[in-house]
């Protein structure tokens, strides 16, 4: 295509506890960040497609995520650009085919023992049979839909985040109590990562809104990273919880 400079650039992917397909995501990110930051380029292009984005909202609404699960992948976030996300698979193909262009195929994209897989050659199939054509654009178009929603609902929490914070980080329970729960879970959500809690999950965060809405003296509950929340004098604390149960 006449681009200049031009690069293919190798990675080594070493499987953790999140499986090979999260940490070879990882690793092609860390690359892509790494060439973009070395040449200087505002942006990088991906080539995901609106079957890959119909693809991960099955998958979200398979593992019982929330709307940001649900609203799939994004066209736009930092330096990334999605300029395929509206366009089929198909499409791609045949342009690729109208251009002479030849199309490599990653063999692990026909490999059953991924989830994605699954989904792509079973399950959408099976679905545009009992359904009728066009699942994969309604499941794109839910997408956006979700990720609207999900957009104003984080714009609120962060703001209500502000308002019931108190200057040592607690939270004021009265006040969180009044919010609507996807609100307020997103406001936990925020206060847990602040004190330092990774990879907050639902269960986490139904956990300590039980201390906002079901009350009845019980202790403090498990954070991820060794944190805790815990009610005190209405007020919820999240931080680490040392031998005599205060959090700090």
């Amino acid at each position: 295509l006449g681009f200049d400079p031009v690069e293919a650039v190798g990675v080594d992917v070493q499987p953790g506890k999140a499986g090979p397909e999260a940490a070879a995501r990882t690793a092609r990110y860390a690359a892509l960040d790494a060439v973009a930051e070395r040449l200087g380029a505002i942006g990088v292009l991906l080539g995901h497609t609106l079957n890959d984005q119909a693809e991960t909202v099955l998958l979200g609404l398979a593992r019982g995520s929330g709307t940001r699960s649900l609203a799939g992948m994004a066209s736009t976030y930092d330096r990334y650009r999605r300029p395929l996300l509206e366009v089929t698979r198909a499409i791609t193909r045949a342009s690729c085919a109208d251009l002479g262009l030849a199309v490599w195929d990653d063999p692990h994209n026909a490999d059953p023992t991924f989830a994605r897989v699954r989904v792509r050659t079973d399950v959408l199939p099976v679905l545009e049979t009992a359904l009728g054509p066009g699942i994969a654009e309604a499941l794109a178009r839910t997408a956006a839909l979700a990720r609207d929603d999900a957009d104003a609902l984080d714009s609120w929490a962060a703001r209500s985040y502000a308002e019931v914070a108190g200057p040592d980080g607690s939270l004021d329970v009265a006040a969180l109590a009044e919010l609507p729960a996807a609100v307020r879970r997103r406001v936990l959500r925020l206060a847990a990562l602040a004190a330092g809690a990774p990879a907050v999950e639902a269960v986490h965060l139904q956990a300590a809104d039980a201390l906002v809405t079901d009350w009845h003296g019980q202790g403090a509950v498990s954070l991820p990273g060794g944190r805790v929340a815990a009610r005190r004098y209405g007020r919820l604390y999240l931080g680490t919880q040392f031998g005599t149960g205060n959090v700090v």
